[in-house]
């Protein structure tokens, strides 16, 4: 339950976005067992809006619910039946206070390893005989898509600006990359060296000097070969061996040998998720991000098989959450056809499947309106479009993480290569956050710089209000500088 770890998705995972055993009225949302593989509703049935209602409180609730087996984890280590929520409080606070030790003892209790103070950092021999040992096919393929990263990053950048003022004076707002970020990075049921492109190459286009990364001590996570073979690559050269609650806090408050950083990016699971929300203040973070999701919008003129491959490919995170929003009920039979076929022949198809039956669901919804209205209200982290004219409906799109346009888009490309960063907002916070960019590793402050004359052209406005708000100090300290001072000192 408490590793850093997407292998958890079947007990430990359940509930943070995605368990959709969940009361809505009268209504339960439960896991499909039909041979479709996944829920399907009908929204011109009777029952119809109270399955979606179910669907959409289950997006975005908010990680409480835990599975027997996720609990009876809990208890084992901590000898009491915790919540999630308490479960991060209480290991963030024991690495605020405790430091080091208190990372080392919870990476041995949760995740099964031991790691000494003399071996918490991946050695730079180990990262040098990483990028040795991947080969070069694997390495041309991070240095073009940190290419393709760069140039997409660079793009977005904002520059410094400055206007002139009447009396000769000037207003300027400057932007200085952070000094100092981490970077967390899953190692549960798969390696994600796409996670350190998307996390580290923006950091570095916005210039920011020293990156540490974290990621569990695990053969995906920092002992993988492909992993620290990128973070060779990218000039990272301090990775941590820990993941989980215990490795936030270790970046957001800093410990023996690392210090804390000013802000903390990447994806993980449940409880990663909870510890960067309990950690903000203390520094800044990109989103709270749970697992990985795909609403689809699509008609008559829709591949079913793209469809299928797409859903599959959110499905297999396990846990992925994917829903199709369609108004014709005749592709919506050909992509759950599709589902059955294409499941069967995956690598990871009992996992897929187990997602399939629990996080996702064709919805047959009334018109094409009725499937934006959807699409904007799930607000969700990927949104593809495959429909006679994408364009046209991009236009009555207000929320999405990032939007896929068309049939040669899939989501894949931008997990991989193709430039924004993947990691994007999900559960419904689409409406407020955006993925992460390098304009999130920059601070912008405002630099002011008057002459007499500029001072003396605001002077009465400042005194009006100064007044107004009874800070007759603030009042003073202009009238000083213009020789208008009157009465006693």
């Amino acid at each position: 339950m408490l590793s850093d770890s997407e292998s958890l998705s079947d007990s430990d995972l359940i509930g943070f976005h995605f368990c959709f055993v969940l009361y809505h009225s009268d209504f339960v949302f439960m896991p499909s067992t039909d041979r479709s593989l996944c829920q399907r509703i009908d929204l011109k049935t009777a029952t119809g809006r109270a399955q979606l209602e179910a669907l959409r409180t289950t997006l975005a609730s908010q990680g409480e619910m835990v599975s027997p087996a996720g609990r009876q984890r809990t208890k084992d280590v901590f000898g009491a039946d915790l919540t999630p929520q308490q479960v991060v409080e209480r290991i963030c606070a024991d690495v605020r206070d405790k430091g080091l030790d208190a990372v080392l003892d919870y990476t041995q209790r949760i995740d099964g390893v031991r790691v000494t103070r003399e071996d918490l950092f991946v050695s730079p021999i180990a990262l040098v005989a990483a990028h040795a040992a991947v080969g070069e096919a694997f390495l041309t393929a991070v240095r073009r898509i940190r290419s393709r990263i760069e140039r997409f990053q660079q793009a977005l950048l904002v520059h410094d600006t400055a206007i002139s003022l009447a009396g000769g004076g000037e207003l300027r707002q400057r932007y200085l990359p952070l000094d100092r970020v981490g970077v967390c990075v899953p190692g549960g049921a798969a390696a994600y060296p796409s996670t350190l492109l998307m996390t580290v190459v923006p950091a570095r286009v916005a210039g920011v000097p020293e990156i540490v990364v974290v990621a569990p001590p695990t053969k995906f996570g920092s002992e993988n070969s492909h992993v620290l073979a990128t973070c060779y690559e990218l000039g990272v050269t301090q990775v941590v061996r820990a993941g989980g609650a215990q490795a936030v806090a270790a970046l957001a408050y800093g410990i023996e040998g690392l210090p804390r950083v000013d802000t903390i990016v990447g994806p993980g699971n449940l409880f990663v998720a909870l510890a960067k929300k309990y950690v903000y203040g203390d520094v800044s973070i990109d989103s709270i991000a749970g697992p990985s999701e795909i609403v689809i919008v699509a008609d008559a003129t829709a591949n079913p098989e793209y469809i299928a491959a797409d859903m599959l490919a959110q499905a297999e995170h396990s846990p992925g959450s994917a829903i199709l929003l369609s108004f014709c009920a005749v592709l919506a039979d050909r992509v759950a056809e599709a589902l059955q076929r294409r499941v069967a022949v995956l690598e990871r198809s009992d996992l897929t499947q187990d997602s399939l039956s629990r996080f996702c669901a064709i919805v047959i919804t009334r018109d094409s309106a009725e499937s934006v209205q959807l699409a904007n209200e799930f607000a969700a982290e990927h949104l593809s479009i495959e429909t006679a004219d994408p364009e046209a409906l991009l236009a009555t799109i207000r929320h999405a993480g990032a939007v896929f346009i068309g049939p040669m888009s899939p989501v894949a490309a931008g997990d991989y290569a193709a430039g924004p960063s993947h990691v994007l907002p999900t559960g419904g916070t689409a409406r407020f956050a955006a993925g992460l960019s390098a304009n999130q590793f920059l601070r912008g402050g405002s630099v002011i710089k008057l002459s007499a004359s500029d001072l003396a052209e605001m002077a009465d406005d400042i005194t009006i209000l100064a007044n107004t708000e009874g800070l007759t100090a603030h009042r003073r300290s202009v009238e000083v500088r213009l020789n208008r001072e009157s009465g006693a000192l």
